[in-house]
């Protein structure tokens, strides 16, 4: 069942499998002290928190099979930092896809 919650895209240097499993999703609750639902809410919105869009796309890496440290490094180099135009989109598919599924995803 969790290949109707993967999101493929291309991040860093190739493409690379993005899921906010259960776990992940209780990790960025936990980090932002808000529930999964407010952060989709406000990231459709815009109305996004700075730390929401890096941790979506760390977490979303480690769900994909990614290991924690190299999720880090990859968000580090390709996220942080970056203007929110090139990594907004992103994390909004990964949410997207968390709350609509693959097959319903933009």
């Amino acid at each position: 069942m969790i290949d109707a919650i993967k999101h493929v895209a291309f991040f860093g240097d190739r493409e690379r499998t993005f899921a906010l499993t259960d776990a992940m999703c209780a990790e960025l609750e936990a980090l932002t002290e808000t529930g999964i639902g407010a952060i989709y809410l406000r990231t459709v919105a815009g109305a996004f928190r700075g730390q929401d869009v890096p941790e979506v796309i760390r977490l979303g890496l480690i769900g994909g099979g990614a290991t924690p440290q190299e999720a880090a490094r990859l968000v580090d180099t390709y996220a942080r930092n970056r203007p929110m135009g090139e990594v907004y989109p992103l994390a909004l598919d990964i949410l997207e896809t968390r709350w609509n599924g693959a097959e319903t995803a933009a």
